[in-house]
């Protein structure tokens, strides 16, 4: 299964992300690249900003229902 696959798994579960998580979960360092490949492919992802507990400012990811 790929990085692409697994992601995209994960958030179908109506779990979110963040590039750490995915660092941790599933070893990738470039998820928005995969996000990127995500959407090409059609799934609609949004990006809302998180603050980590560092303070640092991310992305957390998931994917949004079609209704």
């Amino acid at each position: 299964m790929t990085q692409k696959d697994m992601i995209l798994n994960w958030l179908q579960k109506g779990k979110t992300i963040t590039p750490m998580e995915a660092l941790e979960k599933f070893g990738c360092f470039r998820l928005a690249a995969r996000i990127h490949n995500l959407r090409e492919s059609g799934h609609n992802i949004v990006a809302t900003d998180y603050e980590t507990p560092s303070g640092k400012r991310v992305a957390r990811y998931s994917l949004k229902a079609v209704v």
